[in-house]
């Protein structure tokens, strides 16, 4: 993919991001893009919804299986500003995206390339390609100020 092209998708996510910091969620923005439109967006929303499973992936994937009518998002690509967590994880697999995109890594909670690395155990039945590090330091910084701010 061009790089122009995974900046774009990644600073949409970035903005959805900034949009859950506004509201005082864990900044984290992604999106579900099909043939290259944008058919799922999701930031943050535990706390504003009473909702422990409202992260931004699980509100981007529920939204772009209403657009295409199918639980099964094949031919999907999923943009996250953070390396998912294993209940993230989870529905990505279920969900059949091909690919996945993330920015910041997160060693504490993250469960692709850190963690039980869950796209690695057999029990999977279907593993998306990943690409991380995706403006990593945009990702990142919007967490780290939004942490130093609730210090």
């Amino acid at each position: 993919m061009p790089i122009e092209q995974a900046r774009h998708f990644m600073q949409a996510a970035l903005e959805l991001a900034r949009q859950a910091a506004k509201a005082g969620e864990v900044p984290v923005g992604a999106i579900v893009v099909h043939d290259g439109i944008i058919i799922g967006r999701g930031a943050n929303r535990p706390i504003g919804n009473h909702d422990p499973t409202a992260h931004a992936e699980i509100i981007a994937l529920r939204e772009a299986a209403a657009t295409l009518g199918n639980d099964r998002l094949n031919g999907c690509d999923l943009w996250v500003t953070l390396e998912p967590c294993a209940m993230c994880a989870g529905a990505i697999a279920h969900a059949r995206i091909a690919r996945l995109y993330y920015g910041a890594s997160d060693p504490k909670g993250g469960a692709v390339d850190h963690g039980p690395r869950l796209f690695e155990q057999s029990t999977v039945h279907h593993r998306p390609e990943v690409y991380g590090g995706i403006c990593e330091d945009e990702a990142a910084g919007l967490l780290r100020a939004f942490f130093a701010d609730k210090r």
